[in-house]
């Protein structure tokens, strides 16, 4: 069987989401690189949510651990 062009831009579309996906996961788990000062203003940003938030922000967290902070807190309505 001869390979359709339909068949050709599934396989590029299937190839292309591959790459995003590796692409994220490599970016959401990336480390910490924040200065200590900018750690530090965090938590300060972070004081009226609470003491343990604003401890939180002081950790050396992924991308993506902090993404999933964000949606929590998103979600809960705080």
């Amino acid at each position: 069987m001869v390979n359709s062009p339909n068949r050709n831009r599934n396989a590029f579309a299937v190839l292309v989401l591959i790459l995003l996906i590796i692409a994220a996961v490599l970016y959401l788990n990336q480390p910490d690189r924040r200065t200590t000062g900018e750690k530090i203003g965090d938590a300060i940003d972070a004081l009226p949510q609470g003491p343990d938030a604003a401890a939180r922000q002081l950790e050396d967290r992924t991308k993506g651990q902090r993404l999933g902070d964000e949606i929590k807190k998103a979600t809960d309505g705080q």
